[in-house]
């Protein structure tokens, strides 16, 4: 009796704290749950970024930056080259005569114009209207006509390019040309009548050089063009000839004694079916040219341009010719000249007088022509260069 007695409480503990924790439950208030809500089985979910709609001044914002992009983009104005410009103006420009800047790098003030046709001289395509020079330049070429027919039995000159009305770049060809010191000849004599205009725009020049490409056509080239050549190379005034390196083989094996004017005749790319005379600087503001050295210029360097137009010939013929549509780019394509480029004076040169017609928009003559402030610059791409074997190719100041 005594032993359950003691065993009661020990059993009643349990017991006691059960009950307790269901009194204390009973005590809490039941938290309220929400019933269940059915889904509707034509909901749609609605995307995070969309369920938002942004608000009025975020939309505003949004729209002032594309505004604002799009106004960026119309107000960019596009780089004008300074061949463009040149290229439109039709007169010459009313000034002292001036050579202005450096022979692939300038303009040209107060230029004079040859003739279209004289006694012993006519000029070719004259719709590109190139036939302006320096007057020191036009009247060497009156005496080079002149005393070339009179003393060497040329009947007379077919001049090709000279420079444009204010000179500066051109729309097409040259790099050089540009400060009216620059002229070139044709190696085909003069007929003995006056051509027609279209004749003139129309007929092609006689290629000097062979299929090869080293050497020169003896049926074409002979002792006449050695003459004319070596006539102009004897002028003062004269600084360089540039000729085709097969033209210049062919003078260096005709010079005979008499050599000295040979080191004026520089050999260079192309020029195989004329001359291209350059006279030295007339005035102040005009980038002169080192004087040419007494080397005759016959020797290894020379073998090393024709060598390196030999290679280049095989490598034509090898290549397939161009697809119909396919663009070549040519050398003057990589020429892109802008007005920061150039001297300053030649934005006078293209300002002065007569308004300058460019695109269809007329200039007025005060005003500075379009684009040329605040322009871009291009990098100024390097000339074509000269084989690097040459013990003496035309430097980087002869630049065609």
């Amino acid at each position: 009796m005594r032993r359950a007695q003691l065993l009661y409480p020990i059993v009643a503990l349990p017991v006691l704290a059960v009950a307790g924790a269901a009194l204390a439950q009973a005590a809490e208030p039941a938290p309220k749950v929400p019933a269940p809500v059915e889904a509707r089985k034509d909901a749609v979910p609605v995307p995070e970024q969309k369920a938002a709609a942004p608000d009025s001044k975020t939309a505003a914002d949004s729209g002032d930056k594309k505004d604002a992009s799009k106004k960026g983009k119309k107000e960019k104005k596009p780089v004008v080259l300074a061949k463009t410009l040149f290229g439109a103006a039709k007169t010459p420009a009313p000034l002292a005569a001036r050579a202005i800047g450096f022979y692939s790098k300038g303009c040209l003030a107060g230029g004079v114009q040859l003739p279209d046709a004289g006694p012993d001289w006519q000029t070719m395509r004259p719709s590109r209207n190139r036939a302006w020079g320096h007057p020191r330049m036009i009247k060497l070429l009156h005496r080079l006509a002149d005393e070339a027919k009179e003393k060497d039995g040329w009947p007379g000159l077919l001049v090709g390019d000279i420079a444009q009305p204010r000179g500066g770049p051109m729309l097409s060809g040259h790099a050089s040309h540009q400060v009216g010191l620059d002229a070139d000849v044709w190696l085909t004599p003069m007929p003995d009548r006056v051509l027609t205009v279209k004749e003139r725009e129309d007929i092609q020049a006689t290629m000097m050089v062979d299929k090869t490409r080293v050497s020169v056509d003896s049926t074409v080239f002979g002792d006449k063009q050695v003459a004319l050549i070596k006539r102009a190379a004897s002028y003062r005034e004269v600084e360089r000839i540039f000729v085709n390196p097969a033209i210049k083989k062919a003078l260096c094996n005709a010079a005979g004694t008499d050599r000295k004017w040979l080191s004026k005749v520089r050999p260079i790319w192309g020029h195989d079916y004329h001359f291209h005379i350059r006279m030295g600087c007339t005035n102040g503001g005009c980038e002169s040219q080192p004087r040419v050295d007494g080397d005759e210029g016959c020797g290894k360097g020379l073998d090393n341009w024709l060598k390196a137009i030999g290679a280049e010939a095989k490598k034509k013929q090898a290549e397939p010719p161009p697809k119909p549509g396919e663009k070549v780019v040519g050398a003057s394509d990589l020429r892109k000249v802008t007005m920061d480029q150039l001297p300053a004076e030649c934005r006078t040169v293209l300002k002065s007088s007569e308004p300058t017609t460019i695109a269809g928009e007329t200039k007025p003559a005060d005003t500075t022509p379009t684009a040329v402030a605040g322009e871009t610059k291009p990098a100024d791409p390097a000339p074509a260069a000269a084989p690097a074997t040459a013990a003496a190719p035309t430097t980087a100041a002869e630049k065609k």
